[in-house]
Order: structure tokens, then C-alpha cells, then sequence
């Protein structure tokens, strides 16, 4: 049984639609990336399927034995987040409150979460550092480690790199590619990236743009999956990134 599923699933503001009939389906362990132009509703698609943004009509549900507040969601981050005058520790136990619920003091459960996701993301000296003294990359592995306090199965991740450089963006790649092959959690993704992405995901989705619509889902192929430099190499990996870039570009 798919671990997660949006069937026949149409979003939109105020009755207009932004994504109509989209439809697919994610099993446990796998590592899919969204792709496709911008305003073509990535973002909002993925805060539909976790409750924060209301559909139009279809469903999504679970299976595989994951609950909804068992998924770990990574947004973009805004402008005031980045300067937000907390300590990282108290934002990364933050991440608790989905799936334990709300109360005055953390048991010893969520501190053990606590310690395995700063360990998970290499930050544990940053914990009692104030989060908007950090750099961009320290500040994106907080929030990834605040999404795993919520989860053991399923992160969605919502541009995890986007204004990081290029050194730092591989360090965050490799992270969340550890969270998958080795600790098993499934991932959703968002990228603008075409060659990371077909670089690390297993399957991609490429929206068109609005009113979106799934145009294709790859499942990726590569006999030695590297870097996207070595990639560029492979016949295997030309052959996708012309196909999503020529879907990308048709829009229809």
C-alpha cells in the first residue's frame, strides 16, 4: 500500500483553480523531487497534503502506517524568520508539538528526539546559539532538523537549498540523501535544480503551469549515480534533463 496519495486532487483560492487533477502516489522509502516553473502551485500542493491549504475536491490520504502528524514539513523560509530570536535548540524542539501535542515542559522522549536530530544534522554545538546569529546553511539545517523532530518516515522539503551556495547546497543535499538511504525516510522535494534532482530523487514530477497539471513522472534510471557534474557525463542523464526540460517548457 502507497504511503502517501493524491487522487483527483484540484487546489485553489477563492474558488479559482490552481492545480486541477493531480494524481499520484509515494511508497515508503522513496525520494521524489517536484519540479516545474514558478507559480505553477509546487508549494501549494505541498501545503495541501500536509492540511494547511484547502482543496477544491479530491483526496489525499495515508498508508503504510503513517499518520499526517507523522509528516515533516521544511517551508521556505521568509526574511523575518531568518532574524527570529531563539535559541536553536528551542526551535528544533519546536518540531515536537505536531506529533506530541502542546504542553509546558519537554519529556525525556522529545529531548532524545531532540539530540538525535541536532546529531542527524551535525549541529549539536549550535544548540544553544541564538538562530539569527547563524549562516544561511546553520539556518537551514536548524529547520531540517525541527521537520525530523516530527517524523520517522516522510520529510517534504520546500526549496531546502534555495540562497545557499553551491558548497554549502551539496553539504544539504548530502544530509537529506543520509536521511533516505540510510534511515529509510521518505522524501518529497521541491527544486528548481533539474540536474540535482535527477542526481538524488528516484521519481520526478513535472507540474505545467497554471491551472497545473501533472505532465510526466519520471522514474529515474542511472546505472552510477554521482554528482551532477559526473552525471552530465551519462547518456542516461541527458536523455532525462532534455525530456523535463522540453515538458517544463511546453506547458500545456
Amino acid at each position: 500500500m502507497a504511503q502517501l496519495t493524491c487522487k483527483n486532487l484540484s487546489i485553489g483560492y477563492d474558488s479559482k483553480i490552481i492545480l486541477n487533477n493531480i494524481n499520484f502516489e509515494v511508497n515508503s522509502g522513496d525520494y521524489i523531487c517536484i519540479v516545474g516553473e514558478n507559480g505553477s502551485g509546487k508549494s501549494t500542493l505541498m501545503k495541501t497534503i500536509i492540511g494547511l491549504q484547502p482543496m477544491i475536491s479530491g483526496k489525499v490520504f495515508t498508508g503504510d502506517g503513517l499518520k499526517f502528524n507523522e509528516i515533516g514539513y521544511m517551508p521556505q523560509q521568509t526574511a523575518i524568520q531568518k532574524d527570529f530570536p531563539a535559541s536553536v535548540r528551542e526551535i528544533v524542539l519546536s518540531g515536537c508539538q505536531g506529533r506530541c501535542g502542546m504542553h509546558p515542559f519537554y519529556n525525556e522522549v522529545e529531548k532524545m528526539i531532540l539530540k538525535y536530530a541536532l546529531q542527524k544534522m551535525k549541529i549539536e554545538k549550535l544548540s544553544k546559539h541564538c538562530y539569527r546569529e547563524l549562516s544561511g546553511g546553520q539556518q537551514q539545517r536548524v529547520l531540517l532538523a525541527r521537520a525530523l523532530c516530527s517524523t520517522q518516515k516522510m520529510l517534504l522539503l520546500d526549496e531546502p537549498v534555495s540562497g545557499l551556495d553551491p558548497n554549502v547546497s551539496i553539504e544539504m543535499y548530502n544530509l537529506i540523501e543520509e536521511l533516505n538511504r540510510k534511515d529509510n525516510i521518505t522524501i518529497i522535494m521541491i527544486t528548481h535544480d533539474i540536474a540535482e534532482a535527477i542526481s538524488m530523487a528516484d521519481r520526478i514530477i513535472v507540474l505545467t503551469n497554471r491551472p497545473s497539471k501533472v505532465k510526466s513522472i519520471y522514474t529515474i534510471e542511472m546505472k552510477n549515480k554521482q554528482n551532477p557534474i559526473n552525471n552530465r557525463k551519462q547518456k542516461e542523464f541527458q536523455y532525462y534533463y532534455d525530456k523535463i526540460w522540453k515538458d517544463i517548457d511546453i506547458n500545456v
